[in-house]
C-alpha cells in the first residue's frame, strides 16, 4: 500500500524511533550513546515530515492519517502545520519577500548567531499562516479544520501523559528530542537558503551532495526539490543529476558538517571561509546598472 517501495526505509526509521523511545523509558533509562543515536532519528522525523506532506507514503488515507499522527508526536508540532508555511508558501516564494520562512528577515549576514536564531525568528513568524490557514479551513472545510485539530490533540495527549507518569524522563525522551527535530529543519532551511540568490532560475538554494544524503533522505540536494517539489525523495539524486550543471559550484557542498564547521566557526576568524551572499551582490548589480558612473 506504499505509494513507493522506496518508503520501506521510512518505515524501518519509523519502528527504530518508536523502538528507541520504549527501550530508553522503560529498560535502559538515559544512555549518552543510545540518546544522542535516538536524537538522529529525532532530526530524520522532521525531514520525513517534510516528505510525507509533499507526497503522502500511502494510498490508503487511513493509514496517510496514522502516519500523519505518528510524525506529530515525534516531531512535536502537528504537521499540517507544513502545508500553509511549507507547500503553500515556502515553495511559491522561494526565500523571496512574503516568505514566512526568509533567510534575511533582520540581518543580511550569515554567521553562528543568525544561525542559532533563526529558527526560533522563523517559527514565530510562521504561526500567523497556520492561524490563518487554520481560520480558512474552520469557514470552508470543517472536516479537514477537525482533522488538523485532532493532531494538536494527539500531541497534547502524547505529551502531557508522559509528563504525568515521569516529567523528568518525558523531558529527556519526548520533550528534547522534540526540539531537535523542530530546530534542526529550521537550520536545514537556512544554509539551504541563506546568501543564495533568490531571484535566480538555479542558483536560490544550497544543496549538499555528500553521505549525509543516504541516512536523510537526500534532504541535502534542494535545488531540484524547489523545481520539482513532487518528486519523491527516492528519485531526486537522478534528477538533481540532470541540473546540477546549471548551479554555481559555490553552492554545492560535499559536506554538511564541513559547511557548518568552515562557515561558522572558522569564518569567526578568517574571512575567506564566510559565504559571500548572492542576493547583496544582484542587488548592488542593479543599482550599478540603474545608476551607471
Amino acid at each position: 500500500m506504499l505509494r513507493y517501495k522506496a518508503d520501506i526505509k521510512s518505515i524501518i526509521y519509523a519502528i527504530i524511533t518508536t523502538s528507541l523511545f520504549i527501550l530508553q523509558w522503560f529498560v535502559f533509562g538515559f544512555n549518552i550513546f543510545i540518546f544522542f543515536i535516538y536524537l538522529f532519528f529525532s532530526v530524520a522525523v522532521a525531514v520525513m515530515v517534510h516528505n510525507h506532506n509533499h507526497l503522502p507514503m500511502w494510498k490508503n488515507n487511513f493509514l496517510n492519517t496514522l502516519t500523519d499522527w505518528w510524525l506529530t508526536i515525534f516531531y512535536g508540532f502537528p504537521i499540517f502545520a507544513w502545508i500553509p508555511t511549507h507547500n503553500k508558501n515556502h515553495h511559491r516564494l522561494n526565500n523571496k519577500e512574503g516568505d514566512y520562512t526568509i533567510t534575511y528577515r533582520f540581518s543580511e549576514k550569515n554567521n553562528f548567531l543568525t544561525l542559532i536564531t533563526y529558527p526560533t525568528i522563523s517559527g514565530y513568524y510562521q504561526q500567523k499562516a497556520i492561524s490563518l490557514y487554520l481560520k480558512d479551513l474552520y469557514k470552508n472545510n470543517r472536516k479537514k479544520f477537525v482533522m488538523c485539530i485532532l493532531q494538536y490533540v494527539v500531541l497534547a495527549v502524547w505529551i502531557i501523559v508522559w509528563l504525568l507518569i515521569d516529567w523528568q524522563k518525558a523531558l529527556l525522551f519526548v520533550i528534547i528530542p522534540q526540539q531537535v527535530s523542530l530546530f534542526s529543519v529550521l537550520i536545514f532551511n537556512y544554509v539551504q537558503h541563506v546568501h543564495a540568490n533568490e531571484e535566480s532560475e538555479w542558483n536560490h538554494s544550497r544543496n549538499f551532495t555528500g553521505k549525509l544524503n543516504f541516512l536523510l533522505f537526500n534532504n541535502g540536494l534542494h535545488t531540484i526539490h524547489h523545481e520539482k517539489a513532487g518528486v519523491h525523495w527516492s528519485l531526486i539524486p537522478e534528477e538533481h543529476k540532470k541540473i546540477a550543471h546549471h548551479i554555481d559550484d559555490s553552492l554545492k557542498e560535499k559536506s554538511f558538517w564541513g559547511y557548518i564547521f568552515r562557515v561558522y566557526f572558522l569564518g569567526l576568524f578568517i574571512k575567506k571561509y564566510r559565504t559571500n551572499s548572492m542576493r547583496l551582490d544582484r542587488i548592488e548589480s542593479s543599482k550599478t546598472i540603474k545608476n551607471p558612473a
